[in-house]
This record gives C-alpha cells, sequence and structure tokens, in this order.
C-alpha cells in the first residue's frame, strides 16, 4: 500500500512539475479536463506521456534485475549485464551517426537489442544447455565488444551529434511519447514472472534442491531469461540506457525483509517505476530549461538509500 501511494505521489509530481511553471488551480483544472488548452497540452499531451514512460522503464529495469539475479545466483547482476543494452546502443548511435533519427534510431536500436540477445542465448545456451557461468562470460564478451563498438562511433560522430549520443548512454526520455509498448511489456512480462514465482522461491535454494522439490529447472530458467531480456528490450527501446535500477531495487526490497518472489516481484515494479519518474522529474525541472540524464540522477538518489540499508542491515 505504501509503495502504490508513493508510485501515484511520484506521477502526480511528474505531472506538476517541469520546465513549465503552471499555478496549482490551473493545473488540478487541466487534470479534471478545463481550463486553458495551452496548460491541457502541457499536462496531458506533454508531460503525462513521458511519466507513463519513466514509470514503465523503471519497472521493466526492476523487474529483469529482480529475475536475473535469482537466474545467476548472482546478487550484482543487473540487466545490462547481458550486452542487449550494449547492442541497442550500437544500433542507435550507428543510425544517429548516418543522420537517422525518430522511428529509425528506435528501429535500429531494437535490431542491435535482438541481435545481442539472439548470440547470447545461442553461444551460452543454445549447444550446451544453461549454464550460469557460460551465461555470464558470453554477456560481458558482448557488452565489452559493444562498448567498443560505442566508442568508436563517438569517436567518429561529429561534435553536433556527439551530445544527443551521450544523453541517450546514460538515459533520455525526452523521445518517449508513445509508452504504450512499453506497458504491455511490462503487465506481460509480471504476469509471466508471477506464474514462475513458486519455481524461484525454489530455485534460489539451488538447481539440485530445486529439482527435488518437483520444479522444472531448465523450463524455469528459459522462461526467466526470455522475460527479462524482453523486458531490458522494452525500457531500452523507450529511454536508452538507464543504469542502476535493476541492480539496486530488488537488494532495497530484499534487505527491507521481501525475499519471497510472489511479494518481491510486484513491489520491484512499483518501486523501479517510482525511482525513475521521480528521477526523471528532477531531471527536467531542476535547472530548466536545462535536462539532465535520467540515468546518473537514478543512481543519484539509488546509491545512498541501498548504502543506508547497507549499513542498517546484519
Amino acid at each position: 500500500m505504501a509503495l502504490s501511494a508513493a508510485a501515484a505521489a511520484s506521477l502526480a509530481c511528474a505531472l506538476a512539475f517541469g520546465s513549465v511553471e503552471i499555478p496549482l488551480a490551473d493545473w488540478l483544472r487541466a487534470l479534471a479536463g478545463g481550463g486553458e488548452a495551452t496548460t491541457r497540452e502541457i499536462v496531458w499531451g506533454l508531460r503525462a506521456p513521458r511519466a507513463l514512460a519513466a514509470f514503465a522503464v523503471g519497472a521493466l529495469l526492476a523487474l529483469a534485475g529482480a529475475l536475473l539475479q535469482v537466474l545467476l545466483r548472482n546478487p550484482l547482476a543487473d540487466p545490462y549485464i547481458l550486452g542487449v543494452s550494449g547492442g541497442a546502443a550500437v544500433g542507435a548511435l550507428g543510425a544517429m551517426l548516418f543522420g537517422l533519427s525518430g522511428a529509425a534510431v528506435h528501429g535500429a536500436a531494437f535490431g542491435g537489442a535482438c541481435l545481442a540477445a539472439a548470440a547470447l542465448f545461442g553461444f551460452s545456451v543454445r549447444f550446451t544447455g544453461w549454464n550460469i557461468h557460460r551465461v555470464l562470460l558470453a554477456g560481458v564478451g558482448i557488452a565489452a565488444g559493444a562498448g567498443a563498438a560505442v566508442s568508436l562511433i563517438l569517436t567518429l560522430a561529429p561534435a553536433g551529434q556527439v551530445h544527443g549520443m551521450l544523453f541517450w548512454l546514460m538515459g533520455d526520455l525526452s523521445g518517449a511519447e508513445r509508452p504504450l509498448g512499453g506497458w504491455i511489456t511490462l503487465v506481460a512480462a509480471l504476469a509471466c514472472s508471477l506464474v514462475l514465482a513458486p519455481s524461484l522461491d525454489a530455485l534460489v535454494l539451488g538447481p539440485l534442491k530445486a529439482r527435488s522439490l518437483g520444479v522444472a529447472v531448465a523450463r524455469t530458467q528459459a522462461i526467466a531469461f526470455l522475460v527479462a531480456t524482453a523486458a531490458t528490450v522494452a525500457a531500452v527501446m523507450l529511454a536508452g540506457s538507464v543504469g542502476f535500477v535493476g541492480l539496486v531495487v530488488p537488494h532495497l526490497l530484499r534487505l527491507a525483509g521481501f525475499s519471497a518472489h510472489r511479494a518481491l516481484l510486484p513491489l520491484a515494479v512499483l518501486a523501479g517505476g517510482t525511482l525513475v519518474v521521480l528521477a526523471d522529474t528532477l531531471a527536467r525541472s531542476a535547472a530548466a530549461p536545462l535536462e539532465f540524464p535520467v540515468g546518473a540522477l537514478t543512481a543519484l538518489v539509488g546509491v545512498p538509500m541501498l548504502l543506508l540499508l547497507l549499513a542498517r542491515s546484519r
């Protein structure tokens, strides 16, 4: 209930604050569908889609992080360890280098993410079955190769394009005008994850113990891997590379005492979405008309919270 209230409050803040200051009375009239057309357009046409996109991005990354930390049995696992975001970055920045924009950049990012995910699956899963170490090594290798390609693109890019490329790499929600696809992916991914929740609880104990409890380990691992990959691709498509959310949010919830996945997964969705919405609101209103990259602010907000909980926990 507290996180649901926090999520609603964060969305209200996202609609209330921005580069244009709106008096409270005008804002309330715009929320109700009245007032001036300009105010309604700012609230519902500009801020609302971006707020919904920010919530979907945070929720998708937190959900993917929670799944991968169980799947890889590694507390440092996050959605970007798979190299999917690196593949998306190469596609998006390559499209920008050739002067493309808008849908073409999103399409190139989607293609790069899909190629990276297919390469990860092909090299680490298909031939030898599921192997945690092979998945991690393949993901790190793909991410390193993508990082080298990104550095090369930034070196070749004209000075006028570098700023936009860097913003995309650090998370940029300014172009997130159609969040519907991200929300559809979020609902589907959360539904699949909740079905897997009892199996994930058993998988925490190790694959042998999970098999002795009647869990279809290989099938559970494959479905969780595909769900986490799809969630990461959807988040990257909306906002570029927003780091740290998938790493810190599941840890915050586990340190707060939530370990059963039937509770952890929906709470991660609410907490991750709230974190990114608040960070994006701060990014576009703190020094308006300047705008900060949202990925930098998610780290600035999340790191102190994580360190505080680590200091207080046993």
